[in-house]
C-alpha cells in the first residue's frame, strides 16, 4: 500500500487507487490513512464525520463508510491477481476492537518520510552540517504537493490535523531557509522568499530571513522596507510590535551602512534564533 496525505488524498493498493469520490468515504479514509497502522476508535470517526454531533445511526453508517472502503481495495486487490499473503480488502481494512486499522504492509508513507527526513535535516542543522541539512530538508519539503488533505471535506479532527502538518511543513522550510543562508545562497533565496513573505504576511522569521537576504544581496533599504511594512501589518491586525530579535535585527542592519555585514547577520544570526525561538 501506499499513502499520501500531504496534498489530494493519495492511497493505492497494488498500485490502484483506493480513494472514494463521495466526501464522507473519503473523508473516513482520509482520517484512517493519517493513522496509517493505527487503531481509529469509530467514535474518532463519529467526530470527524459529524464535528462531535452524530447522529442515533452514526456507527451504522460509519460502518457503511468503510464497506464502502473495503470495496475499493477488494477491487484493487482482484484487478493486480491479490498480493501473496493477502485474502482480501479485511487484511487491509482491518476491523479491531472498538474501531479500525488501516494496515500499510510496510508500504511507503509520504508523512512518515517526511518526518524522517525533517528530523534527521534538524539533527543536521544542530550540528552545522548545513549542506547535509538544506539536502535532507529539501527533500522532506518537495514531499508536499499542496496542502495536507487538499480534496478531503475536514471535518474536526482532519482540520486540527491539518494545521499541525501545516506548521511542520513551516518549521521545515524555515530551517531550510536558514541552512542555505549559512551557505550563502541568499541571492537565490530572494524569489522564494519574496512569494513567502506576501504569503505570509505576520511570520517574523521568514521576514527576518528576507531581510538578512536583501542586506546581504546588496539592497539595504529594501530590507528596511520589508521590515516597516511588517510592523505595520503587525501592528494594524494584531496590536502589536516585532519580536525583540527582529527589532534587534532591523536595528543591526540601520547602524551597518551599505558597506559592511551587521553584527548579528553571520553564523548564529538573528534570523536563525528567531527560527528557533518559533
Amino acid at each position: 500500500m501506499e499513502v499520501r496525505v500531504l496534498g489530494a488524498l493519495d492511497v493505492r493498493v497494488c498500485g490502484v487507487s483506493v480513494v472514494p469520490s463521495a466526501p464522507k468515504p473519503r473523508q473516513v479514509l482520509g482520517l484512517l490513512a493519517l493513522r496509517a497502522d493505527q487503531v481509529v476508535s469509530a467514535g474518532m470517526l463519529a467526530d470527524e464525520l459529524w464535528s462531535g454531533r452524530p447522529p442515533r445511526s452514526a456507527r451504522t453508517t460509519v460502518q457503511t463508510y468503510v464497506l464502502q472502503v473495503r470495496e475499493l481495495i477488494d477491487r484493487a486487490l482482484v484487478a493486480a491477481g491479490a498480493a501473496r499473503g493477502v485474502s482480501g480488502a479485511k487484511d487491509v481494512l482491518v476491523t479491531s476492537p472498538g474501531g479500525y486499522t488501516l494496515n500499510s504492509g510496510g508500504g511507503p508513507t509520504d508523512l512518515r518520510e517526511f518526518e524522517r527526513l525533517a528530523g534527521t535535516g534538524y539533527r543536521a542543522m544542530d550540528g552545522e552540517d548545513y549542506p547535509e541539512a538544506a539536502r535532507l530538508l529539501g527533500e522532506a519539503l518537495a514531499l508536499w504537493r499542496g496542502p495536507a488533505f487538499a480534496d478531503v471535506q475536514v471535518g474536526g479532527q482532519l482540520a486540527v490535523e491539518a494545521r499541525r502538518l501545516e506548521e511542520t511543513r513551516l518549521c521545515a522550510l524555515d530551517q531550510r531557509i536558514e541552512a542555505d543562508l549559512r551557505l550563502g545562497r541568499h541571492r537565490v533565496l530572494l524569489a522564494e522568499l519574496t512569494v513567502l513573505v506576501d504569503r505570509y504576511r505576520t511570520h517574523e522569521s521568514l521576514h527576518g530571513q528576507y531581510m538578512v537576504a536583501l542586506h546581504r544581496s546588496g539592497r539595504r533599504g529594501e530590507a528596511l522596507q520589508a521590515y516597516q511594512r511588517l510592523r505595520n501589518t503587525l501592528v494594524g491586525e494584531l496590536g502589536m510590535e516585532p519580536s525583540v530579535a527582529l527589532r534587534r535585527l532591523q536595528r543591526s542592519i540601520l547602524l551597518a551602512g551599505p558597506e559592511r555585514e551587521p553584527a548579528g547577520l553571520a553564523a548564529g544570526s538573528a534570523a536563525a534564533r528567531l527560527s528557533r525561538a518559533g
